[in-house]
């Protein structure tokens, strides 16, 4: 699908760089770009909801297996 969009100078030329670089057009970074940013920000709200779930008390969660997942997941998250 054709679209037209305005983004900012600098970003347009960089991008135009990078793609030349890596002998792409510009149209398929910029999808490449927009499905990895739409797919993080999906994977983003499954973590929320998984964490929501894992987070409600009581868990019917077995007491043992809820502590070690605990453990082996990064504080960050």
């Amino acid at each position: 699908m054709r679209t037209a969009i305005s983004i900012p100078d600098d970003i347009f030329y960089r991008a135009h760089e990078y793609a030349r670089e890596r002998g792409m057009t510009r149209s398929a970074l910029f999808a490449a770009a927009v499905e990895q940013y739409i797919g993080s920000r999906r994977a983003g709200e499954v973590t929320k909801a998984l964490n929501r779930v894992y987070s409600q008390q009581p868990s019917s969660l077995d007491p043992v297996l809820g502590e070690l997942q605990r453990l082996t997941i990064p504080e960050s998250w």
